[in-house]
């Protein structure tokens, strides 16, 4: 039984970088994350607008947990 030869192509021309499509890039990520059950849902710059943000979810749905979580002093604060 003979055995079939398989040429690649030249790597050179496999590697094309095609147009990233819109949703499939990583955010950019702020110093505070809006987690919501644990999972991060935004992230902001600024400690007012992610609490605006978490009360906002939490009066929407009261029975999640939801928390703001310092990424530079590694804290998470609980919305009540």
């Amino acid at each position: 039984m003979a055995t079939k030869k398989i040429n690649m192509p030249p790597k050179e021309a496999a590697i094309e970088e095609a147009p990233a499509r819109k949703g499939q890039q990583r955010p950019t990520q702020e110093r505070y994350l809006l987690q919501v059950d644990r999972q991060t849902k935004r992230s902001f710059s600024d400690v007012d607008e992610a609490t605006k943000a978490g009360e906002a979810v939490k009066k929407a749905y009261p029975m999640v947990m939801v928390s703001i979580y310092d990424t530079a002093e590694s804290e998470s604060t609980a919305i009540t």
